[in-house]
């Protein structure tokens, strides 16, 4: 799984896996306590592999955020996000170094932390690299099933497509006689 299923519902506290889609919206399952709950389109959904971190350079992907916080704690939880504001903010700085504090702020790290100990509780961490061959650099991606999942690939039709052909409709008449 990678984070492009995992997404976070303003307005309702922790993470949820994308299960189904409705007419309406979609299907959603929590990581925590796994209840399903439906997202509608009118909600704000963020998928947590658009959301990136501000730093002085460049913005930097939450899933390369996570990979340093569990490379820091060897793969364990991180320190509780309702820490003092102080330790969080010397935590976080320690984690990503160049991070830009003007536009990270306490809010964001702690819900940061947050998710990271809720996808570390769930089992969903695990980090494999992937290059990216124009620009050569290597990304950190978080993948949860360790089953490949099937490649389709599209058979060549070697027959043009025909028109099927066409059915005439038969009008019924109503006489108004039983």
């Amino acid at each position: 799984m990678n984070l492009s299923e995992i997404i976070a519902v303003s307005g309702i506290g922790g993470l949820y896996k994308t299960i189904g889609q409705t007419k309406n919206g979609i299907i959603a399952e929590s990581l925590a306590d796994k209840k399903r709950i439906p997202v509608y389109a009118a909600q704000k959904v963020h998928t947590l592999e658009a959301i990136s971190v501000y730093c002085k350079e460049q913005e930097i992907p939450l899933a390369e955020v996570f990979k340093k916080i569990s490379d820091k704690e060897n793969k364990g939880p991180a320190i509780d996000p309702k820490s003092d504001e102080q330790t969080l903010i010397n935590y976080f700085a320690a984690v990503l170094p160049d991070y830009d504090p003007g536009k990270v702020h306490i809010s964001d790290i702690r819900k940061m932390l947050q998710w990271y100990n809720i996808l570390q509780q769930a089992g969903m961490l695990n980090f494999e690299e992937v290059k990216t061959e124009a620009e050569g650099e290597v990304k950190a991606e978080v993948k949860g099933d360790n089953a490949p999942k099937p490649q389709y690939q599209q058979q060549k039709q070697s027959k043009t497509h025909t028109k099927a052909p066409t059915i005439q409709k038969q009008t019924v008449r109503k006489t108004g006689t039983a």
